[in-house]
């Protein structure tokens, strides 16, 4: 419990931005006042041989006693679920909020960032590009192979291989950082940057900047299963408009075709936590 001492330290940081900490639910309350963005990275971190929906448990727990707080005190906040496995998480969210009677699928974001930071870095680094000029758009989900980037649609020319290839690595690249550490945790400082990517658009969104778009796992009434990534508009009532990506290739429709059930279930288990 060591939020205090890292908010001392934070507020050391010469930025406009006050910083505060607290602990514990009998600060929740405190914490929460009059927050009009409220993310959440709580969570235990993976380990060597877990994949995300192994933190189920552990995480699902977290999620829904926050949630709880947020529908309570500031259930007009947009919300950004980082914690794992996003599929679920975001679903248990949407139930507590449900429950309470605050549900709006326009503020319920599920974090996704990271698998487009991921994606950018890696064609970058493969075809020798300024990676500040690539930018993938990612769909599906956030775990293993329901990942999806549409490379299709990054006006780059790829092999057959190369795509293989690099939809393989997208999709695992959270394990390449577990085993690098072996043992000792999973991503975190790459994490941390697109928390913050992600942060900021939700709050210059709130501010009423314009023009923000980011791939994120919302509600999706036009997608395969009930929440689905796609490239979302943000305003400061959340989402604004769920983007058309266009047409995509015969191979990422596959992927999609085939991830649909692993994210149905991911989704229907989130559900049934809360639920009972």
């Amino acid at each position: 419990m060591r939020t205090p001492g890292v908010s001392a330290d934070i507020s050391h940081v010469c930025t406009p931005a006050k910083t505060t900490g607290y602990t514990g639910d009998a600060e929740a309350g405190a914490a929460l006042k009059d927050c009009k963005v409220v993310v959440i990275p709580a969570g235990v971190p993976r380990k060597p041989g877990m994949t995300r929906d192994d933190l189920f448990n552990t995480n699902a727990r977290i999620v829904k006693e926050l949630c709880e707080s947020i529908a309570s005190i500031c259930p007009r906040a947009l919300v950004g679920i980082i914690t794992n496995p996003v599929n679920s998480t975001v679903a248990i969210a949407a139930e507590v909020f449900k429950k309470a009677g605050t549900y709006d699928p326009k503020r319920l974001f599920g974090v996704t960032t990271l698998d487009v930071i991921r994606s950018n870095t890696f064609v970058a680094e493969l075809k020798g590009l300024d990676v500040s000029d690539v930018d993938i758009t990612v769909i599906g989900g956030h775990s293993g192979t329901t990942i999806l980037p549409l490379l299709s649609k990054a006006g780059i020319d790829f092999s057959d291989d190369e795509i293989a290839s690099l939809t393989d690595r997208i999709q695992n690249a959270g394990t390449e950082v577990v085993e690098a550490k072996a043992g000792g945790g999973s991503a975190t400082l790459s994490m941390g940057a697109a928390a913050l990517k992600f942060t900021m658009s939700l709050v210059k969104a709130s501010s009423r900047e314009k023009g923000i778009v980011e791939c994120a796992y919302i509600e999706n009434p036009s997608a395969p299963t009930e929440f689905f990534a796609a490239p979302v508009r943000i305003g400061p009532s959340g989402v604004e408009e769920i983007l058309d990506y266009g047409p995509i290739s015969d191979y990422e429709q596959k992927v999609i075709d085939e991830m649909i059930p692993t994210l149905q279930a991911n989704i229907e288990k989130g559900k049934t936590f809360v639920q009972g």
